[in-house]
């Protein structure tokens, strides 16, 4: 290059504004500045409050759950929902073939609440339920009937806060013949009043049945005594 060439080029150099000269930041100051930047509210007015980002994460964890879901099912979503069907009828049937889900019976729960009732009101209350078949509250007032029945005729002591158990383990010692049916009355009544269990239209004619029977049971005397215990 001549020395008039060298000459115009140093010109040009020294001409250039320092604007033409690139800005070379460092990496870390750069990141810091950028944070700095986009930690300002106003770039954040919009965004979603921690509730709703708690919500959206979870629905982002469905719908990949759905996804896998249907990526191992034979026949992807058609088969998921298929199989999802499939188990809410078997829900359905099992509900319908059982009945209420059944809790664990509570025992020893008060036999008589509420206003004291003869016999005989219990015994009217139990019918008009059962011609409604309300079973359950029909086998409740039936079995009050069928114990201070026998409370009325002397072979049972009255007793506060006395159980349908304590009530059959008392008559069944004083009439053994009727041990078992008094037995399963307790049982039908603590899982219909406790239990949480539907009563059906066949305990409350069993419960019935009994009630009508024990009317005209009479004790042996050899186990009369055995009354004033429980």
């Amino acid at each position: 290059m001549t020395t008039g060439g060298n000459t115009a080029a140093l010109g040009r150099l020294m001409a250039r504004s320092d604007d033409d000269i690139p800005v070379r930041t460092p990496r870390a100051p750069a990141r810091e500045a950028a944070e700095r930047e986009l930690s300002d509210p106003r770039y954040h007015q919009h965004d979603p409050n921690p509730l709703q980002r708690a919500l959206n994460w979870f629905w982002d964890r469905v719908d990949e759950l759905f996804h896998t879901a249907a990526g191992a099912t034979p026949g992807g979503w058609v088969g998921l929902v298929t199989v999802a069907a499939a188990v809410v009828l078997l829900i359905v049937a099992l509900r319908l073939r059982l009945g209420a889900i059944r809790r664990t019976p509570t025992t020893g729960g008060t036999l008589f609440t509420g206003t004291p009732r003869t016999a005989a009101e219990h015994r009217t209350a139990a019918d008009l339920l059962a011609a409604d078949k309300l079973w359950s509250q029909a086998i409740q007032e039936r079995m009050r009937a069928l114990v201070l029945a026998l409370e009325e005729r002397a072979l049972l002591t009255p007793v506060p806060g006395r159980t349908a158990d304590e009530a059959v383990a008392v008559v069944g010692r004083l009439l053994p013949s009727y041990a078992d049916r008094l037995r399963a009355a307790a049982r039908t009544f603590d899982d219909v009043a406790y239990g949480g269990r539907p009563g059906t239209e066949r305990e409350y004619a069993l419960m019935a049945a009994l009630d009508s029977d024990l009317q005209h049971a009479k004790p042996a005397l050899t186990t009369a005594p055995a009354r004033n215990r429980g």
